[in-house]
């Protein structure tokens, strides 16, 4: 299954990166095109949490836990209303992994995918996709770090972390 993956160095302590990593509602905040994020019933963290992102358009896409490892990252994955993925993938996960190094923290990105076209559409996709996973890993950064919303699309222009 091809892989994206970004991973930048945070100017946080690893409990301060998972702090604001743990919270799934921020996810609008940094995620390029997102306008919103409504939880599905039940937990809100930990395996079995889920989320509905809500896109420009109408659009929406479903993210359900389906890995959990306090303190240091989760995987969600990627699907449309039950168990269907998104047009265009067959399968589709994104990953989220913190690893402290010294007062900092790496966080690694990872979107693993296998696309309904087969592999000639995930080879001509893959540098998109890098390209979405990088921006995303640069925008979290961003927005960790200084509490900007880093998405013009979101309707909200104010965080509620507190950076201090």
């Amino acid at each position: 299954m091809p892989v994206a993956s970004h991973s930048v160095v945070l100017n946080l302590t690893r409990q301060a990166a998972w702090t604001r990593l743990r919270d799934l509602s921020l996810a609008p905040h940094y995620v390029p095109g997102l306008t919103g994020c409504q939880f599905h019933p039940g937990a809100t963290e930990g395996i079995g949490a889920s989320r509905r992102v809500l896109r420009k358009g109408g659009q929406y896409l479903d993210e359900s836990v389906v890995q959990w490892q306090e303190g240091t990252g989760f995987v969600l994955r990627l699907h449309k209303g039950g168990n269907d993925s998104p047009f265009p993938f067959r399968e589709a996960s994104f990953s989220y992994a913190l690893q402290a190094e010294g007062n900092t923290t790496r966080i690694t990105l990872q979107m693993s995918y296998s696309l309904r076209g087969g592999k000639l559409f995930e080879r001509l996709l893959a540098k998109a996709f890098k390209k979405v996973v990088r921006q995303i890993a640069e925008n979290l950064k961003a927005y960790y770090e200084t509490g900007r919303t880093q998405n013009p699309d979101m309707a909200v222009s104010t965080s509620n972390i507190d950076v201090a």
